[in-house]
């Protein structure tokens, strides 16, 4: 056990998973002020909450998949046609959002890979851990993402 993370030893000869992890994380665990930033622990519990949603989102898609292949049926009435387009548009839009959210979440997995998760964009200081709890995706920090969204308003009032 190595800084409270217990490694499993894998034989030279077997092959590995890159989404299964040797680390092992206690139940529970949540990370913390008090250890060092972005340490391995806080590293494989944002890989796990990043891919679980993922899949979750993943998941959704695929039973809204099914759900508009079952409903793809040919409607009589031309009010009950019309009410299924709306709701295959209101879902299609709906997929188009998850599928962006999927490429951020895909980056944000980069970012723990290449050991700039965690990390401002704009500043290069940590993302508090509170942040990056409520939103594994970010960026930025929450005092860069005001200033982003501070200009963002500005251009638009224009």
């Amino acid at each position: 056990m190595q800084n409270g993370v217990t490694m499993a030893n894998a034989s030279s000869n077997e092959t590995v998973d890159p989404t299964v992890s040797s680390i092992v994380i206690e139940s529970g665990y949540q990370p913390s002020e008090h250890e060092p930033f972005m340490n391995e622990r806080q590293r494989e519990y944002f890989r796990r909450k990043l891919l679980g949603w993922k899949e979750d989102i993943l998941k959704e898609s695929r039973e809204t998949l099914l759900n508009l292949q079952e409903e793809n049926q040919n409607h009589s009435d031309l009010a009950d046609r019309a009410s299924s387009e709306t709701d295959r548009a209101i879902e299609l839009r709906a997929r188009d959002r998850q599928r962006k959210l999927i490429a951020k979440i895909d980056a944000a997995l980069d970012r723990l890979e290449d050991g700039s998760y965690g990390y401002c964009e704009e500043t290069g200081e940590p993302i508090s851990l509170k942040r990056l709890e409520a939103r594994p995706i970010a960026t930025l920090s929450v005092e860069a993402q005001e200033r982003h969204e501070r200009r963002e308003r500005v251009y638009r009032d224009d």
